[in-house]
């Protein structure tokens, strides 16, 4: 980014900002308006409308302002020079704001401007941060201690957390289903809050649902993007990294958080009554079955967590294994054997690199087109200038990226699609000769739209491309699975292949089915579905109210969990402390 002088965009952003204070402090809708762009974007995350919700315009967001802003909504706004103001010489300048409302604490990022020679707001965030009263337990407000407090019969802190880990006396405030990123995250929030949280997961570890995958699996989003909050990584994390060192860092995570965690912890049975506001849940445990009654519940077993098996003839009398890419693991025993992988996006890509390095004869079956990107171009070029090596620090970063609306996230992409297919032009020239079918995602957007949409439908190249251009992964593409024969596959437009192994690397159901699975009709029935962009700007179903009132959803790629785990939190926390919300 060009840049004006540290003291020149910090002049900027101040004379722009005291304007911006007066009116909004004046509870003045239309002279706020009058100080943005043309095509501004205003995204509110709880701080004026106790809601998630992005608005476009002057109009827009002038009709937002007048129905929220009141005197008093806004007081005590100051420009933040930790980090920032910056830019100018062309760019936009950014600077960062604290203010207070009614409920609490806010932050937020705007984005100035020139628009007929006046600096005018393009994109501005307004979030709360903490709420009166109950501030998460961090810097000043953290705990002094347990020799500190009284009343502890004599017991040390480990003899307390062990207490208080069984509920043994106490009723959990809420319930986390899933302690993978969503999970975890959310929990470390309600507790740093207050709000006395169990999270329930089925598997023997913390770290399970990453430890368990296919043993060559590396994340694909960059170290400056996968933090967990309050709980920075090492600087010699590595850039990408393994999964089993993500999921020994789960572990430690809830360790060091101090989460209340059932592992070997399956819901057998639900119900919630309406008069009493509260869950009767019964927990299968190592230790027999638990009944516990919280005010909530959360879902947090991914937001693409239920696998998509179809229901393929034949598969009975197949003579060699079959399994959904899930339960894929490790590919070692497959060696000198055919496999066949069905389906072409990430998962189907990364098993069929994983058998084919293991001496296995694999082809991948492509039922449609994909979505490719390498690693080296695609990443950068999806996380930009924020979340990289010196780049701002990542509380700044995430108040940047939460303030970029995802209709806005996804109108910028198109751009970064076509520079990226610039870079990856010999790549994708030599897939496009072996007949792999490709394409720029919904309406150009590349990734970002597949992932908003649908969690999938993409693959970021790490070296199964090239296996695939040269031949030695084989490429079936084309035609969907038709049945299964007791040699192997038969494809819809009649070819057949053989195989000791068929991987189903065929997706996920919408975490809606997960719920119906978990909760019954009567519960996913009130509930959206989870991901795609509503007419509000927002993802569908995540990280607010979702329909029923004690059930939420929590998901998502660790970034988005970092980011908006405290929104959910503080949702919650509102509700239990009985606080009068807008």
């Amino acid at each position: 980014m060009a840049t004006e002088t540290p003291n020149a965009a910090a002049a900027t952003f101040a004379a722009w900002l005291d304007r911006f204070t007066a009116a909004l402090q004046g509870a003045d809708a239309a002279g706020t308006s009058a100080l943005l762009a043309r095509d501004c974007w205003w995204r509110d995350l709880l701080a004026l409308t106790w809601d998630l919700g992005t608005y476009q315009g002057r109009a827009g967001v002038a009709a937002m302002l007048g129905q929220h802003l009141k005197p008093g909504s806004v007081t005590n706004l100051e420009m933040t020079t930790e980090f920032g103001p910056r830019g100018g010489g062309g760019d936009p300048v950014e600077g960062f704001i604290t203010f207070e409302t009614p409920l609490g604490f806010g932050r937020g990022a705007v984005r100035l401007v020139e628009e007929d020679g006046e600096w005018v707001a393009w994109t501005v965030l307004t979030e709360l941060d903490d709420l009166r009263g109950h501030e998460r337990a961090i810097g000043p407000h953290r705990s002094r201690g347990p020799r500190h407090n009284p009343g502890t019969d004599g017991r040390n802190w480990l003899q307390q957390r062990q207490d208080h880990v069984k509920f043994a006396d106490s009723e959990p405030d809420v319930v986390v289903i899933g302690a993978g990123q969503g999970g975890l995250t959310v929990a470390a929030n309600l507790g740093l809050m207050g709000v006395d949280t169990l999270v329930l997961e089925k598997s023997e570890r913390v770290g399970d649902g990453w430890r368990k995958r296919y043993h060559s699996l590396v994340l694909h989003d960059p170290v400056w993007a996968d933090a967990l909050p309050y709980m920075p990584y090492p600087a010699s994390w590595p850039v990408y990294c393994p999964k089993d060192k993500i999921a020994d860092w789960f572990e430690s995570y809830a360790s060091a958080m101090e989460l209340n965690v059932w592992t070997s912890a399956a819901l057998t049975e639900s119900d919630f009554d309406e008069a009493s506001g509260r869950w009767t849940l019964r927990v299968s445990t190592p230790d027999g079955e638990r009944v516990v009654r919280p005010r909530d519940v959360i879902l947090a077993t991914g937001a693409a967590g239920e696998p998509n098996v179809p229901a393929v003839p034949g598969r009975e009398t197949f003579a060699g294994t079959s399994y959904h890419s899930s339960q894929h693991s490790s590919a070692g025993s497959w060696a000198g054997k055919k496999a066949v992988v069905v389906g072409a996006c990430n998962s189907g890509h990364d098993i069929a690199q994983d058998l084919y390095e293991a001496g296995a004869d694999v082809t991948l079956v492509q039922r449609s087109s994909t979505h490719i990107i390498s690693q080296e171009h695609g990443i950068p070029a999806i996380f930009g200038s924020n979340f990289v090596e010196g780049g701002p620090p990542t509380a700044y970063a995430d108040l940047l990226a939460a303030g970029t609306p995802w209709p806005l996230v996804l109108e910028l992409a198109k751009d970064g699609v076509k520079e990226t297919a610039k870079k990856d032009a010999d790549l994708l020239a030599a897939l496009d000769a072996v007949g792999f079918k490709r394409n720029d995602g919904p309406d150009g957007t590349g990734l970002m739209g597949y992932a908003l949409a649908y969690g999938g439908g993409y693959y970021i190249d790490v070296g199964a491309s090239g296996l695939i251009a040269d031949g030695k992964i084989k490429l079936a593409q084309g035609s969907g699975l038709a049945e299964f024969t007791a040699d192997g596959i038969r494809l819809e437009d009649g070819r057949t292949l053989d195989a000791d192994l068929v991987v189903l690397a065929t997706g996920y159901k919408n975490m809606r089915e997960t719920a119906r699975r978990l909760f019954g009709d009567a519960v996913a029935d009130r509930l959206p579905l989870v991901l795609g962009i509503g007419d509000d700007g927002e993802i569908g179903g995540l990280y607010r109210r979702t329909g029923h009132p004690a059930f939420w959803y929590m998901g998502g790629p660790l970034a988005w969990v970092r980011i908006y785990s405290k929104h959910l939190a503080l949702q919650i926390t509102a509700k239990h402390a009985g606080l009068p919300t807008p």
